[in-house]
């Protein structure tokens, strides 16, 4: 690794410590400064992550596209606008970019974006395909038990 990457790299570590820390503004300058030295689609895609915090899902889908430009394998920016979408209220404009995560060779945990298409599906009124999903998500993480939950209400609308 060429020191240029290690020192985004430890930018990004130190940027990922303060949004866990729910210092989205720090943070994102730490993801700006590791983005100016060697940018990558992580560092987008978590920057994004911190925006969508602070409420910016428009901001959030904006740097979620720039890491997919950057890296089209990596699966979390495609959850991620799709999960946006939904926060947006546009469930039908999120559908193909959870199915993109789903089918992105670079991607954990793979269970999100089935959790969230579960989301879209049940919000639709569609139970069925909810519970299609829900099943994915509990093959894919059986001791996930939001997926659990999920599943157990979803059923109690089937019957």
């Amino acid at each position: 690794m060429k020191e240029v990457e290690r020192d985004a790299r430890e930018l990004l570590e130190k940027a990922l410590k303060a949004h866990m820390a729910g210092q989205f503004e720090k943070a994102i300058e730490l993801y700006q400064k590791s983005i100016d030295i060697y940018p990558t689609a992580e560092a987008y895609t978590y920057m994004g992550w911190a925006y969508s915090m602070l409420g910016d899902f428009e901001k959030a889908i904006e740097l979620c596209l720039k890491a997919i430009e950057i890296d089209p394998e990596f699966g979390n920016p495609y959850n991620d606008i799709g999960s946006y979408l939904i926060a947006l209220g546009r469930l039908d404009e999120a559908v193909p970019w959870l199915k993109k995560a789903i089918t992105a060779k670079r991607y954990e945990p793979r269970h999100y974006p089935h959790m969230n298409l579960a989301r879209v599906y049940l919000m639709k009124g569609q139970y069925k395909d909810a519970l299609l999903e829900i099943e994915n998500a509990i093959r894919l993480a059986p001791d996930y038990k939001p997926a659990h939950v999920l599943r157990h209400q979803i059923l109690a609308m089937l019957n």
